[in-house]
């Protein structure tokens, strides 16, 4: 490895792909309502499309983890750059629901894959100890938030500015540095030793058969679905009540902002509290905010304050679950187990990215949708509360 290999540059410079791949991402919401008035289409059009997304993004993570845990997250990240890339360019000149799935849908969905948290995190959990594991996690997820805050205006702007084709033409000249970025990782990474033994299919079993992996599966599934409706259906949401789009772009951007914060302390505290309860908590403050935010009176300000407290919570339980999924079956398959958690995270994405637009369209509404967040951030905090961090039998010394 060259000295300037050091784990901080490693660190900073895989953060900074997470931060690239999910800013760009996040925005995606601010395209629905100039494309679906230019061809017409319905808001169901462009939330499948998100929906398939996030659906193809999950399902192919456990493939792209397991590579990344093969061969180098640098060789994956590179292929997913390229993905990326070529997913923002068909986007741009997608004038039919079949191109927007295909561009939206399935090379972005296969990009993210490769440039976001299971190969980011996997690489970042190899390069510092383990009892540093859970803060690095957390720093490198709350640079990935920063991207959010940073890249929701300057899509607006862009927009505003060039039009929404040029503007996905400019987004992926950025989203191709994130292939420099990656070539600072070793061109192939090593597991500890010590954890050398275990094969892809033998620690896939041992996790689904853990009672513990499930559950915190089945919080994430939760996750998932609540990020994904927020993010592609709150500037609409907000619209409808009257509201700028400028000011659903501002609050997506203080989701951004908030979430910095959040996940930097969500990996200070995970490493000095039990990870599932700081999960039930995070989830029951969810229900607690989104409720509080629909039943209120929908102005500027409470639009604003709802962005910078769900923020706190919003990417703060991505730090803890990978942090959890570390502590039980250790770093060996580290990226793949978390592309597992990570699919059943995306099949909750899909579902409320599809199931904002399917409701909306035939009643005229959100409601529906955040009452059904709000039961499932309950039922999440409840699941996570009596899951371990006890390392699985093979990990305990003798």
């Amino acid at each position: 490895m060259k000295r300037w290999r050091s784990p901080a540059v490693m660190l900073a410079a895989t953060a900074t792909v997470l931060s690239i791949a999910l800013g760009i991402r996040h925005g995606f919401g601010l395209f629905l309502q100039p494309m679906s008035v230019e061809f017409g289409w319905g808001r169901e059009v462009f939330a499948l499309a998100i929906a398939l997304q996030n659906l193809v993004w999950g399902a192919a993570q456990p493939v792209t983890g397991m590579l990344a845990d093969r061969f180098g997250g640098a060789k994956t990240m590179i292929v997913g750059t390229a993905l990326y890339v070529a997913g923002l360019v068909l986007m741009s000149v997608s004038a039919t629901p079949g191109a927007l799935y295909l561009s939206v849908g399935v090379l972005l969905g296969l990009g993210l894959s490769g440039t976001t948290f299971a190969v980011v995190l996997g690489a970042v959990s190899r390069v510092v100890p383990p009892e540093r594991r859970s803060r690095a996690m957390g720093v490198a997820t709350a640079i990935g938030s920063f991207g959010q805050f940073v890249m929701l205006p300057g899509s607006l702007t862009l927009i505003g500015w060039l039009g929404w084709s040029a503007a996905l033409i400019v987004l992926a000249c950025i989203a191709a540095s994130m292939a420099a970025l990656s070539t600072t990782l070793p061109w192939r990474e090593h597991a500890p030793s010590t954890q050398a033994g275990m094969r892809s299919g033998e620690a896939l079993r041992e996790a689904l058969g853990h009672n513990g992996f499930r559950l915190l599966a089945f919080g994430f599934f939760v996750c998932g679905f609540q990020v994904v409706f927020i993010i592609t259906h709150l500037p609409a949401f907000l619209v409808d009540r009257g509201l700028s789009l400028s000011v659903g772009t501002t609050t997506l951007a203080l989701v951004g902002l908030g979430n910095v914060a959040g996940a930097y302390l969500a990996g200070i505290w995970g490493a000095r509290f039990r990870k599932p309860a700081l999960l039930a908590a995070i989830y029951a403050g969810r229900a607690v905010v989104i409720a509080a935010f629909v039943l209120l009176p929908i102005t500027e300000l409470s639009a604003y304050v709802f962005g910078i407290v769900i923020g706190l919570l919003w990417m703060s339980t991505v730090p803890l679950t990978n942090g959890t999924v570390a502590a039980v079956f250790g770093v060996r398959n580290i990226a793949m187990l978390s592309g597992v958690v990570f699919f059943v995270h995306q099949v909750g994405g899909f579902l409320g990215g599809w199931l904002g637009g399917h409701l909306y369209d035939r009643a005229g509404s959100y409601d529906g949708v955040w009452a059904i967040a709000i039961g499932l951030s309950v039922l999440a905090a409840l699941v996570n509360l009596p899951i371990r961090e006890q390392p699985v039998r093979r990990l305990r010394p003798a």
